[in-house]
């Protein structure tokens, strides 16, 4: 089976306030970026490290900034290292804005199948500033970095 075979939104629960849904405010751009990169697995904005268990992102949005459209499959979770605000849309055609502590912390199990396509926006005033952590040895094929 390919990697793009049976698979399924996963259903966690996600942070945030929804602030919209069936694609409300969606610009034909934002839409364009989730038709092309349904499948990137790219999940960050430079990747650290890589070791044959984990992959060690760090995202910097500056205000106004995007991180565009990318795809987990792989468990993970994510640190804010400061605090800040972001809109983040997912492939359902969810909005949710979202506050972050410093050091909040958030972590993501997929079963067989399961992904979660989403965008980050940074809608605040400074910088901000996550690490992500993707483990490997998840019950999903990393996706291709390219």
């Amino acid at each position: 089976m390919s990697i793009h075979e049976s698979q399924t939104a996963t259903d966690q629960p996600l942070a945030g306030t929804l602030v919209g849904q069936n694609f409300a405010g969606w610009s034909e751009a934002i839409r364009d970026d989730f038709a092309r990169n349904a499948y990137n697995g790219v999940v960050g904005s430079r990747l650290l490290s890589v070791s044959d268990r984990a992959r060690v992102w760090e995202i910097r949005l500056q205000s106004g900034e995007r991180l565009g459209a990318h795809r987990h499959v792989l468990d993970y979770f994510w640190v804010a290292l400061v605090p800040g605000r972001s809109r983040q849309r997912t492939a359902d055609g969810t909005t949710r804005e979202v506050g972050y502590t410093a050091g909040e912390t958030r972590h993501f199990a997929f079963g067989a199948g399961e992904y979660l396509l989403h965008d980050l926006e940074n809608i605040g005033p400074t910088e901000l500033v996550f690490s992500t952590v993707e483990f490997l040895d998840g019950k999903n094929t990393p996706l291709p970095l390219d």
